[in-house]
Protein backbone atom coordinates (compact mmCIF):
# COMPACT_ATOMS: atom_id res chain seq x y z
CA UNK A 1 0.00 0.00 0.00
CA UNK A 2 1.25 3.53 -1.33
CA UNK A 3 0.99 5.88 1.62
CA UNK A 4 0.52 9.80 0.04
CA UNK A 5 1.46 12.66 2.08
CA UNK A 6 -1.18 14.76 3.59
CA UNK A 7 -0.06 18.69 3.10
CA UNK A 8 -3.36 19.68 4.25
CA UNK A 9 -2.49 23.45 3.06
CA UNK A 10 0.38 24.00 5.38
CA UNK A 11 2.62 24.76 2.35
CA UNK A 12 -0.02 27.48 1.30
CA UNK A 13 -0.20 28.82 4.76
CA UNK A 14 3.98 29.29 5.16
CA UNK A 15 3.72 30.98 1.72
CA UNK A 16 0.45 33.58 3.04
CA UNK A 17 2.65 33.81 6.38
CA UNK A 18 5.96 35.08 4.48
CA UNK A 19 3.76 37.28 1.65
CA UNK A 20 2.49 39.24 4.92
CA UNK A 21 5.69 39.17 6.85
CA UNK A 22 7.35 40.89 3.64
CA UNK A 23 4.87 43.34 3.36
CA UNK A 24 4.98 44.57 6.53
CA UNK A 25 8.33 45.28 6.37
CA UNK A 26 7.81 46.88 2.94
CA UNK A 27 5.25 48.93 4.41
CA UNK A 28 7.72 50.19 7.38
CA UNK A 29 9.98 51.41 4.89
CA UNK A 30 7.97 52.99 2.90
CA UNK A 31 6.57 55.04 6.24
CA UNK A 32 10.38 55.99 7.33
CA UNK A 33 11.08 57.26 4.33
CA UNK A 34 8.14 59.04 3.85
CA UNK A 35 8.77 60.94 7.27
CA UNK A 36 12.41 61.47 6.40
CA UNK A 37 11.35 63.32 3.14
CA UNK A 38 9.12 65.48 5.59
CA UNK A 39 11.94 66.20 7.87
CA UNK A 40 14.19 67.22 4.50
CA UNK A 41 11.25 69.41 3.54
CA UNK A 42 11.21 71.44 7.08
CA UNK A 43 14.50 71.71 7.06
CA UNK A 44 15.02 73.33 3.47
CA UNK A 45 11.87 75.33 5.13
CA UNK A 46 13.56 76.63 7.76
CA UNK A 47 16.84 77.03 6.95
CA UNK A 48 14.72 79.52 3.75
CA UNK A 49 13.46 81.65 7.05
CA UNK A 50 16.60 81.98 8.12
CA UNK A 51 18.25 82.73 5.16
CA UNK A 52 15.41 85.51 4.44
CA UNK A 53 15.92 87.00 8.14
CA UNK A 54 19.78 87.35 7.67
CA UNK A 55 18.87 89.42 4.20
CA UNK A 56 16.70 91.51 6.26
CA UNK A 57 19.61 92.11 8.79
CA UNK A 58 22.06 92.93 5.68
CA UNK A 59 19.60 95.32 4.15
CA UNK A 60 19.04 97.23 7.35
CA UNK A 61 23.09 97.30 7.84
CA UNK A 62 23.21 98.59 4.21
CA UNK A 63 20.87 101.20 5.44
CA UNK A 64 22.90 101.99 8.48
CA UNK A 65 25.88 102.24 6.79
CA UNK A 66 24.36 105.15 4.63
CA UNK A 67 23.04 107.23 7.16
CA UNK A 68 23.90 106.00 10.77
CA UNK A 69 20.36 107.39 12.62
CA UNK A 70 18.25 105.06 10.20
CA UNK A 71 15.44 104.05 12.00
CA UNK A 72 12.54 103.10 9.54
CA UNK A 73 12.54 99.94 9.95
CA UNK A 74 10.92 97.49 7.13
CA UNK A 75 7.99 95.62 7.55
CA UNK A 76 6.95 92.63 5.12
CA UNK A 77 9.75 93.46 2.66
CA UNK A 78 9.09 90.57 0.36
CA UNK A 79 12.59 88.56 -0.71
CA UNK A 80 12.99 85.06 -2.26
CA UNK A 81 9.62 84.13 -2.18
CA UNK A 82 9.00 85.18 1.35
CA UNK A 83 8.83 88.41 3.30
CA UNK A 84 11.46 90.07 6.57
CA UNK A 85 10.17 92.62 8.69
CA UNK A 86 13.19 94.15 11.05
CA UNK A 87 12.78 96.47 13.79
CA UNK A 88 15.90 98.81 15.05
CA UNK A 89 16.08 99.80 18.74
CA UNK A 90 18.45 102.89 17.82
CA UNK A 91 20.46 104.02 20.80
CA UNK A 92 23.54 105.93 19.05
CA UNK A 93 26.25 104.16 19.16
CA UNK A 94 25.08 100.92 20.36
CA UNK A 95 22.36 99.28 17.96
CA UNK A 96 19.58 96.49 18.11
CA UNK A 97 18.10 95.23 14.89
CA UNK A 98 15.80 92.55 14.65
CA UNK A 99 15.13 90.58 12.04
CA UNK A 100 12.62 87.92 11.31
CA UNK A 101 12.08 86.19 7.88
CA UNK A 102 9.34 84.26 6.73
CA UNK A 103 9.57 81.17 4.12
CA UNK A 104 6.46 81.08 1.36
CA UNK A 105 5.68 77.97 3.56
CA UNK A 106 5.26 80.04 6.43
CA UNK A 107 8.35 78.65 8.64
CA UNK A 108 9.58 81.66 10.81
CA UNK A 109 13.51 82.65 12.12
CA UNK A 110 14.24 85.52 13.63
CA UNK A 111 17.89 86.90 14.14
CA UNK A 112 19.06 89.67 16.72
CA UNK A 113 21.94 91.86 16.09
CA UNK A 114 23.33 93.80 18.57
CA UNK A 115 25.99 96.49 16.86
CA UNK A 116 27.70 99.25 17.44
CA UNK A 117 27.92 101.91 14.77
CA UNK A 118 30.93 104.25 14.59
CA UNK A 119 30.86 108.20 14.59
CA UNK A 120 33.26 109.00 11.69
CA UNK A 121 31.20 108.62 8.22
CA UNK A 122 30.11 107.68 5.92
CA UNK A 123 30.02 105.31 5.15
CA UNK A 124 30.22 104.28 8.58
CA UNK A 125 31.61 101.58 10.08
CA UNK A 126 29.68 98.72 11.96
CA UNK A 127 30.56 95.88 14.22
CA UNK A 128 28.60 93.60 15.39
CA UNK A 129 29.22 92.85 18.83
CA UNK A 130 26.41 89.84 19.39
CA UNK A 131 24.56 87.66 17.26
CA UNK A 132 21.94 85.57 18.19
CA UNK A 133 19.75 83.39 16.16
CA UNK A 134 15.54 81.96 17.06
CA UNK A 135 16.25 83.39 20.56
Amino acid sequence: MKIIPRNNGSVFLITLFVVAMMSAVVIGMLQMTTEEIQLMRNQIWATQALTIAEAGLNDALAEIRSDDEWDDEFEDKSFAGGSYSVDIDSDLPDVTIESTGTSSQGFVARVTAEITVASSGPPFVIRIDELRINE
